[in-house]
């Protein structure tokens, strides 16, 4: 029988801002695409599925407002990759000197 698959824990604060707030799963390869042939032959199916990051409601709509699943799943992949577009960094960067009650309005 196959070893059941495990998703990271949570943690404490957001995985981008850091700050300690409620968080959300983000999977970085989105669920959406798991069965596309494109996405099945760059990813196994164990890292399909636990590649995720626990980041805030705020953070988590940034992600959404700037990229396609496509681009998600191809391109910003991973959180060095997240942060490594201008746009998020900028807004996460800003986020976190916020207080842990703040949400940003759009």
């Amino acid at each position: 029988m196959a070893e059941p698959i495990r998703l990271p824990p949570q943690p404490e604060a957001c995985e981008l801002c850091a700050r300690p707030v409620a968080l959300t799963r983000h999977h970085l390869i989105p669920k959406a695409l798991h069965d596309k042939a494109y996405v099945q032959k760059r990813f196994a199916r164990h890292a399909r599925i636990t590649a995720t990051l626990w980041v805030c409601r705020a953070c988590h709509n940034q992600i959404h407002r700037l990229f396609s699943e496509k681009e998600l799943a191809l391109i910003y992949n991973s959180r060095d990759a997240l942060l490594g577009d201008e746009r998020l960094r900028t807004f996460v960067e800003w986020l976190a000197t916020k207080p842990a009650g703040f949400t940003p309005r759009h």
